[in-house]
């Protein structure tokens, strides 16, 4: 058994570069695999090892500058999923690509899982999934609005596209771990929306806590590790990956990237 940590934190990081290869090494010394990127915005990854050795390397990680406060969220997985460990050094930790965006700044309000289903029934909120196209196609809150982007990137656009079409709505947003909404409701409090929330802990904890006959959940939540997907209690779902596009596909489902349309 596994332990798998997603985990994100912003803070200023002075000289990421300095700080990749220590981090590289403790994980390679622990047998710890995964992903993990640094910026000078902060940190951000998903790694998977012993409970142990995850125990060592997010004390590592703690000890960074500004990262004592660090959270992440753990589940479990019957096998390792992932194949070799990473470190890297990039311009932002989740690229959005807007100039002067800055969750350390000011983000949407943070609405625990327990009080997410009364904030997104609410007649006056409109509910924005800031995930790419790929991941929402397995799963998604009931409701909620697909901007069908194929990247993080793209969401600005989209919002400028569609912002009419929001007016006088509250916005409450969500993702998979919480860090683009750290980004996307900066971005969209920076574009004058009064009232922006996003889900704390994102998709990953509300499975954790909410049960399964109170959850307003629909589907599987796709995650970026060998797993594919979890469901509510962050077991591993049913999805695989398509060989052909790489996009996840639900158990009994075709993939709706591949499956020939039909002529007109």
């Amino acid at each position: 058994m596994f332990t798998v940590a997603a985990l994100y934190h912003f803070t200023p990081l002075a000289e990421p570069e300095a700080l990749r290869q220590p981090l590289l090494s403790l994980c390679e010394a622990e047998g710890v695999r995964g992903t993990l990127l640094l910026a000078g915005e902060g940190i951000n990854g998903t790694i998977a090892g012993t409970p142990s050795a995850i125990d060592r390397v997010l004390a590592h990680i703690r000890a960074l500058p500004g990262c004592d406060s660090l959270v992440c969220k753990q589940s479990r997985a019957n096998a390792m999923p992932f194949t070799r460990m990473k470190v890297r050094v990039k311009p932002e930790i989740v690229t959005m690509g807007v100039a002067g965006v800055d969750p350390l700044a000011r983000v949407g309000r943070h609405v625990p899982p327990h009080e997410w289903n009364a904030l997104i029934t609410a007649p006056d909120v409109a509910v924005i999934d800031t995930r790419n196209a790929y991941e929402v196609s397995i799963g998604s809150f009931a409701g909620a609005i697909n901007p069908e982007t194929a990247s993080f990137r793209q969401f600005p656009q989209w919002w400028q596209d569609n912002r009419a079409r929001f007016d006088g709505k509250r916005i409450a947003m969500f993702c998979t771990g919480g860090i683009r909404c750290e980004k996307s409701t900066n971005y969209l409090l920076g574009q004058g929306v009064p009232e922006v929330f996003h889900l704390q802990g994102g998709i990953l904890k509300y499975l954790e806590d909410v049960p399964e006959d109170q959850s307003l959940w629909q589907g599987e939540c796709f995650v970026f590790d060998g797993r594919v997907s979890v469901g509510h209690g962050l077991r591993q779902g049913t999805a695989w990956m398509c060989r052909s596009c790489g996009h996840p596909v639900t158990e009994g489902n075709t993939c709706p990237d591949c499956t020939p349309k039909p002529s007109v």
